[in-house]
């Protein structure tokens, strides 16, 4: 009976380091899936910290854009109101009697569109041409005249620079926009990027937390083991406590001897033994 519980120990005992091992293992995992997860947070704050700095240089030239779409928009309406103050001040200055340049510019369009899409004979094109080339020598003759006009010229001048600062502003408008553009790219693309690892981060939580749950299963079932194998201690101390008694040993002396059987087992292993332990074994016959 006593070789059988101690044959049922040692399977109780092997059980307890097979599930200890395996707890050891499951617990090594949990620690590089926390480790896993800890550097994905880690990479999520630097990507969101990166995104959000893309977000505030974004907004920035956007409020930029904004002034300069005003700016351009105000010297859009000057050049409005200069070119309408242009063509008032020609119209004016026109000589008595002369045809608005306006018209003449319309009549010589119409004359290039017919030489252009009708078929004419030799001398209905030669017309045509001379009419056209009469028309731009008057054209030429008023702009000419209105050109040397002070008001007119100051008035061009104007309307010149004026248009000049208006381009100067949509040209900034265009760089700025794409600039903010590029920002927001930039800033999209990171987050995209922190949220797929943040994604991978969950995933690292979660085997993390399966992981350690299978390793505080194991825990348990080694402790479970262990206990039983402390059972079939206590019941094979009592059997051979029972049977020592039997033979004509004290309680005492068979404690003794199993206390001294133990150190030994230490001593065989290599370990220390103290002067308390040296004496237990002399008492007890082993030295």
């Amino acid at each position: 009976m006593l070789d059988e519980l101690q044959v049922k120990r040692e399977k109780e005992n092997q059980e307890a380091e097979r599930h200890r091992r395996r707890r050891d293992e499951l617990n090594d995992k949990t620690r590089e899936w926390v480790a896993k997860r800890d550097e994905l947070n880690a990479q999520v704050r630097a990507l969101v910290d990166e995104a959000t700095g893309h977000r505030i240089k974004r907004d920035e030239l956007n409020a930029q854009v904004r002034t300069a779409k005003e700016e351009r928009d105000t010297w859009n309406k000057k050049v409005n109101e200069l070119l309408e103050a242009v063509n008032d001040a020609k119209r004016k200055r026109l000589p008595r009697g002369a045809v608005p340049i306006s018209k003449l510019r319309r009549d010589l369009k119409a004359l290039e569109f017919r030489q252009m899409t009708s078929v004419l004979t030799v001398e209905k094109e030669r017309a045509l041409i001379e009419e056209m080339a009469r028309i731009q020598a008057e054209l030429k003759k008023l702009e000419k005249s209105l050109e040397e006009n002070e008001d007119v010229r100051k008035l061009n001048e104007e309307l010149k620079a004026a248009r000049d600062k208006a381009e100067a502003a949509h040209k900034q408008v265009s760089e700025l926009a794409e600039q903010a553009q590029a920002e927001h790219d930039q800033m999209t693309a990171l987050y995209e990027k922190s949220d797929e690892t943040r994604r991978m981060a969950d995933q690292a939580q979660e085997e993390f937390i399966k992981t350690k749950m299978l390793a505080d299963e194991e825990h348990r079932k080694h402790i479970e083991h262990i206990r039983q194998v402390h059972d079939y201690d206590k019941i094979i101390h009592g059997i051979w406590v029972k049977n020592r008694a039997a033979a004509g040993e004290s309680v005492e002396a068979v404690d003794a001897k199993k206390e001294a059987e133990a150190i030994f087992e230490r001593f065989k292993k290599g370990e220390k033994l103290s002067t308390e332990d040296l004496m237990t074994l002399q008492k007890s016959g082993y030295l």
